[in-house]
């Protein structure tokens, strides 16, 4: 796995061993990002469930100002800090160890995101209660977008009560990536 594209292109990243992330191939990680406006520059990114980081990592080096990473998991946390050092970009990172309810809630009121990527175990229903918890908050307002990652299984059926549309949608062999927004806000 390696940053695609921007400041720290081609540097290889690392992940935990085994199974207990699942680190988003390099070809993914394209589709996703051509999928954003080029620039980023100035925009404020938050990676829940970050894993080793790599889609954060990407942001920052695509000219991403600020960006924060939140995974409960202590040698995952490791894992991005190492990687923020390898692209030289840990200036311009938050790292918590903690879970995303705990993290969106001490983050409240204290900075606002243009984009969050939201990649939970599958099939636990994470994402929901993520959507939930973002419906009424500060962190994100009308110009937000909110891309999920989730199994091609996962029911989204619940997004219009919770005030959200989805404006892209892009399937893969085994996941999918829904672009988000508040209708409400926007």
């Amino acid at each position: 796995m390696r940053v695609i594209a921007g400041s720290a292109r081609r540097t290889n990243l690392k992940t935990l061993p085994g199974l207990d992330t699942r680190p988003t191939t390099d070809k993914i990680k394209e589709t996703l990002f051509n999928m954003l406006p080029f620039d980023l520059s100035g925009c404020t990114f938050l990676d829940l469930f970050a894993g080793s980081g790599g889609i954060g990592i990407e942001a920052l080096s695509r000219g991403a100002e600020k960006a924060f990473f939140v995974d409960k998991n202590r040698k995952a946390a490791e894992i991005i800090r190492g990687n923020l050092r390898a692209t030289h970009l840990e200036e311009c990172a938050e790292v918590f160890v903690c879970d995303a309810a705990s993290a969106l809630a001490r983050l409240e009121g204290k900075v606002y995101f243009d984009y969050i990527f939201i990649d939970p175990p599958y099939r636990h229903e994470l994402e929901r209660r993520v959507l939930e918890q973002l419906r009424e908050s500060s962190l994100i307002d009308k110009q937000s977008t909110l891309i999920v990652e989730a199994s091609l299984d996962t029911d989204f059926d619940y997004l219009d009560s919770l005030g959200y549309v989805t404006e892209k949608k892009k399937i893969y062999k085994t996941n999918q990536h829904l672009f988000l927004y508040r209708e409400e806000k926007r």
